[in-house]
């Protein structure tokens, strides 16, 4: 049986994260969640990490970021008994919504929000598995910014501090937790 009582949780659940050189472009070095999902007790121990830190906080939503944010979010929505909220790249929810644009290494894209998503004062934590250069997260904020939700916290499994996201969404004044870092891209 494994020791766990003096585990590096971190380093720990970094080792099941796996990198996949040059992909989706030469030169990126991809980190690859799939491995820590697929194993249950790491998805368990990633899970119980943002439940631990969220549990005795007055939260009303989890928003996640498509896609994986999505597979985090559901998951700590439901283990904290509150609400779980999608914000999805343009065209894919069915009702009103509002759009943010932001941009990408190479051009952009727009993320949106249903309208009704959460309601003045309503207090959200937004959820991701990676933050590099923080477009995504920032758009995710601004979204519910507008909707007049009280944004936590930016939460995610990666940091890539190197690409400036995080401080960039420090800098807009947004706390961030993130479980492990890599340096280089």
């Amino acid at each position: 049986m494994e020791n766990l009582s003096n585990l590096d949780y971190a380093s720990y659940l970094k080792g099941w994260i796996r990198t996949v050189p040059n992909w989706p472009s030469q030169g990126v070095m991809f980190r690859d969640i799939t491995p820590l999902l697929q194993n249950p007790k790491t998805f368990r121990m990633l899970i119980d990490i943002y439940v631990h830190r969220y549990m005795l906080e007055e939260v009303d939503l989890i928003a996640g970021l498509d896609a994986r944010g999505f597979i985090i979010g559901s998951v700590l929505a439901y283990e904290l008994n509150v609400g779980f909220v999608p914000i999805r790249k343009k065209g894919k929810l069915p009702f009103t919504t509002v759009a943010e644009e932001y941009e990408l290494e190479y051009g952009n894209a727009t993320v949106e929000i249903h309208t009704d998503a959460c309601k003045a004062g309503d207090r959200v934590i937004l959820i991701d598995d990676l933050i590099a250069t923080g477009g995504t997260m920032m758009a995710g904020y601004n979204l519910l910014k507008k909707l007049g939700a009280n944004v936590l916290e930016a939460a995610a499994i990666i940091e890539l501090p190197e690409l400036g996201g995080g401080q960039l969404i420090r800098d807009a004044g947004l706390d961030v937790f993130t479980v492990c870092s890599y340096d280089g891209h």
